[in-house]
């Protein structure tokens, strides 16, 4: 019987969890460079540039509050977010493809923690922000992809109307 070499297992698995890791990067950066013709969700704001800040608590009953926010194409927001729960969560801008993709991610590495200018993972009773330019109408959305949050119904959309 052959056995493989557990170096040889553990060089393997190392070099799959590093795959696995830029693919998130990638979500997680919300540019999704891979060009699969998904719209933009927009830019990382300057707080210089703030023209409204909205608060958003994430809640352990998997609820974002408000869940459902309206902005002019143009308007560089400050989402201040609260974890008022005694869960982890987090606040992630993106497509819906993009947040089902990196929630697949997260499932099979759910200690994932982000500080990307779309995201941010908040400790419970941590508060947290995220400033973004939203220079495209239609529809942005974003969700805790924390496991089984996303399931549960934890995310939102933000509508951005054109100028």
């Amino acid at each position: 019987m052959n056995s493989i070499p557990f170096s040889f297992v553990l060089r393997a698995s190392l070099a799959g969890a590093a795959v696995a890791l830029a693919a998130s990067a990638a979500l997680a950066g919300g540019t999704h460079a891979g060009g699969h013709g998904e719209p933009s969700i927009g830019e990382p704001g300057v707080a210089a540039k703030v023209t409204r800040t909205i608060q958003v608590d994430a809640a352990d009953s998997m609820r974002f509050t408000p869940s459902n926010v309206a902005v002019k194409q143009g308007e560089t927001i400050r989402f201040v977010i609260r974890n008022s729960g005694k869960l982890p969560h987090e606040f992630s801008l993106g497509t819906e493809k993009a947040l089902k993709e990196h929630y697949e991610v997260m499932k099979k590495f759910p200690n994932m923690e982000h500080e990307e200018p779309n995201q941010i993972s908040l400790k419970p009773g941590q508060q947290g922000e995220v400033i973004w330019r939203f220079t495209k109408a239609g529809v942005v959305n974003f969700a805790c992809l924390h496991v089984g949050h996303y399931d549960a119904g934890m995310k939102g959309q933000v509508k951005v109307t054109a100028r």
